[in-house]
């Protein structure tokens, strides 16, 4: 069996200077993606299993639209100013 010698790893999804329309389809994409996979994953949980407790996508669903909706009023406030903004996406992964 082989030894595991790295336990943790990144990924940089994001890193760049963005108008603020780019900035708000970078971050409308990437949580969109993820309010998918919640959604998917609580279809997964619900077939065969209507009862099926789905607390955890349903809380996370509703947690990111507000994230989203954050997000959209901290742009548009960037936008009146005329700035930009800058994105540092990373993706921490790490063994449990």
């Amino acid at each position: 069996m082989e030894t595991m010698t790295k336990v943790a790893q990144k990924i940089q999804l994001v890193d760049g200077t963005f108008s603020p329309s780019e900035a708000q389809d970078v971050i409308t994409s990437l949580i969109d993606q993820k309010i998918n996979f919640h959604k998917l994953q609580r279809l997964a949980w619900c077939e065969g299993n209507r009862d099926a407790d789905t607390y955890y996508p349903d809380h996370r669903i509703h947690e990111l639209e507000e994230e989203k909706k954050v997000a959209k009023e901290f742009i548009s406030s960037i936008r009146n100013a005329g700035l930009e903004l800058r994105i540092n996406g990373v993706l921490e992964i790490s063994l449990v």
